[in-house]
């Protein structure tokens, strides 16, 4: 028996840190991480919002993104506009029933997107039909799309900003996506939080 798997929660622990040295140490996933840092302020800032989605863990990942917008993350200050398209489940089933599971988000952001709001669509695998569907739609309505996952091909074409988790393991991508979310958190927050306090 292998010392992993004696012990699997040192095991998933250890790989969970050489991932998350391998993120700090890698260039393009930090400017990746500050170019859709600058790009969501920027959406904010000009009264946009954004939409966020995602598939099992990573919907969990997307309201979670979306209350430390709205709410706080670390500071009192105003409100900003941000929607998990994951968690109305009328909407959800209600759109899947009529027109199938792979317009489940893209239907939400036909009806809420606007141009210029932002789409920030979660997808470990890179692959999610649904996903795919929105971005799609976030095109062509003028949004600007936004993907983090750990394989990047399929969401490559169909979005301006690239984040690509260093890891092949769907639980650790979601670790790193959730990280790096929260740095972005920080800077947008920091930075909204000048702009008030310059006012």
């Amino acid at each position: 028996m292998s010392q992993d798997s004696k012990d699997p929660i040192a095991a998933h622990l250890a790989l969970s840190f050489a991932a998350l040295d391998r993120a700090v140490h890698d260039p393009q996933l930090r400017a990746s991480a500050r170019e859709i840092a600058a790009t969501i302020i920027a959406a904010l800032r000009s009264g946009n919002k954004l939409l966020i989605i995602g598939n099992g863990g990573s919907a969990a990942d997307a309201q979670h993104i979306a209350a430390e917008i709205v709410g706080r993350y670390k500071q009192d200050r105003p409100a900003n506009a941000a929607m998990a398209l994951t968690t109305d489940t009328s909407a959800l089933t209600a759109i899947a029933n009529d027109y199938g599971f792979e317009q489940m988000f893209a239907r939400q952001v036909a009806g809420l997107g606007q141009p210029g709001d932002v789409l920030l669509a979660l997808s470990t695998s890179g692959r999610s039909l649904n996903v795919l569907a929105a971005l799609r739609t976030a095109r062509e309505r003028g949004l600007i799309t936004i993907g983090f996952t750990g394989k990047g091909e399929a969401l490559a074409a169909l979005c301006d900003h690239l984040l690509i988790a260093p890891s092949d393991d769907t639980a650790i991508i979601q670790q790193i996506h959730l990280t790096v979310a929260h740095g972005i958190c920080d800077e947008i927050e920091q930075a909204m939080m000048g702009e008030v306090l310059r006012k």
